[in-house]
């Protein structure tokens, strides 16, 4: 697959990995070809396509650069599909108006963006239990014992502009107050298999080249551990994402649909 873009290429990545989860018996290769902007630039992408054909998936706002593209995947008789061409069409029939293409536009360095780059500091410097005394200006906490995918669910929420903290539950050792006091942002308590929880921190001490069998390890111990981390939950009305057969992607929009369900209860109570 050959993904060529005048921008970062981040729209055409996701699309072509969508399209080819359809697909698992097939593995891609994926030739990636990003802020392609003068004809030098697409004629290094051309020759490759010619040299390793395959289908073509781009967005590219000059038209001359978008002829040239569509011409010689002609020629070589390739797929070619630009994937915003359907939902641009839509769009300009329902809103009556022309669309006006920005290079980059989605990229711009305006107050979302910020926003962003501010959430994304918020999450790093309190990440795993640090700073707990201002956890009440996070828009999201999650909780969980070791191992249940708190940090990299927060780094993904912060790129979307959520300011996240993680707070680890750690056995003998009480949360912070502060924890337990928040009353601004959605507690999450995330949660996994036993099995699967043993699973990654047997692979982690491998990876520090630590072994042994201890309790971080004993699939008894963290059952223990998660029956903990449930009662504080219930105990605090707090929801509970299991995210033992869930990618980040997937616990991060289970996280914003509760975010949404939260926001539109307090303003029916309202």
């Amino acid at each position: 697959m050959h993904l060529i873009s005048d921008a970062t290429g981040e729209t055409l990545n996701t699309v072509a990995r969508a399209a080819m989860a359809y697909y698992a018996d097939y593995q891609p290769v994926e030739h990636i070809y990003a802020l392609v902007r003068t004809p030098k630039q697409l004629s290094r992408a051309l020759a490759e396509i010619e040299s390793q054909p395959g289908v073509v998936l781009f967005t590219l706002i000059d038209t001359e650069l978008r002829a040239q593209l569509e011409k010689r995947c002609g020629e070589l008789t390739i797929p070619c599909i630009s994937i915003l061409d359907p939902v641009i069409a839509s769009l300009a029939q329902y809103l009556n108006a022309q669309s006006r293409p920005q290079l980059g536009g989605q990229h711009a360095l305006n107050a979302e963006y910020f926003r962003r780059i501010d959430a994304l500091n918020f999450t790093m410097i309190h990440d795993d239990g640090q700073h707990a005394e201002d956890l009440d200006q996070a828009d999201v906490v999650l909780t969980g014992i070791s191992r249940s995918s708190k940090t990299p669910t927060s780094i993904y929420l912060a790129n979307r502009g959520i300011k996240t903290a993680n707070i680890p539950i750690v056995p003998n050792i009480p949360p912070p107050k502060e924890l337990e006091t928040v009353t601004r942002p959605l507690v999450v308590g995330l949660i996994a298999s036993a099995e699967r929880i043993a699973q990654i921190r047997k692979h982690r001490l491998l990876a520090m080249n630590e072994q042994g069998e201890t309790d971080y390890v004993d699939q008894e111990s963290i059952a223990a551990e998660l029956s903990h981390m449930r009662k504080l939950c219930a105990r605090h009305g707090w929801p509970i994402i299991d995210v033992t057969r869930r990618s980040i992607e997937e616990t991060a929009a289970a996280v914003i649909n509760l975010m949404r369900e939260r926001h539109e209860a307090k303003g029916s109570d309202s």
